[in-house]
């Protein structure tokens, strides 16, 4: 019998194959939700990190969990803000996932207008009380931040979310 925890996706080119259907281009976005999932930093998405990493994308988890991962994963340098640099790559990493091609005025415009927006204090960057209080008005945001399909998968196999201990392959 095959031990369902080998078909997780455990490298990077894993993960963004099974996320984007392609694993022959570098892809911003991926790489930092594999550098999330890595919660023991050996370069290894292991059985337990992917259940407790995974489980941020249930329709049940928390808003606040949510908004605190949304903003790391956006924090790419883990500074504690969200640059503009930052910000513009994600959104430049978003558009290329989505097969979205914008000029570069267009896209320095959105992110000009997202640091406006979330940057209540004015000093350029947005911190994480900025972020949380810019997704409360975006709550639109979050849409990626739910795969529905995880709540089928916790009907239908309830030890799932519960049972992170498994078999090494």
């Amino acid at each position: 019998m095959t031990n369902s925890s080998c078909l997780l996706p455990k490298h990077p080119e894993q993960l963004q194959f099974a996320l984007l259907r392609n694993s022959s281009k570098q892809n911003l976005f991926v790489d930092r939700l594999f550098d999330m999932f890595d919660i023991k930093r050996n370069g290894v998405i292991e059985f337990s990190e992917f259940v407790r990493s995974l489980s941020i994308f249930h329709p049940s988890a928390s808003p606040e969990k949510k908004i605190e991962f949304a903003f790391r994963l956006f924090d790419i340098r883990q500074s504690g803000y969200i640059g503009h640099n930052e910000l513009k790559e994600m959104v430049l990493a978003t558009l290329t996932e989505s097969d979205v091609t914008v000029p570069d005025d267009v896209v320095e415009s959105i992110v000009e207008k997202t640091i406006r927006e979330a940057d209540s204090n004015g000093d350029g960057k947005i911190d994480g009380k900025e972020w949380k209080e810019y997704v409360g008005k975006n709550p639109s945001l979050l849409k990626m931040m739910t795969l529905p399909y995880l709540k089928d998968i916790t009907l239908a196999f309830p030890s799932f979310v519960l049972r992170t201990e498994v078999e090494h392959c």
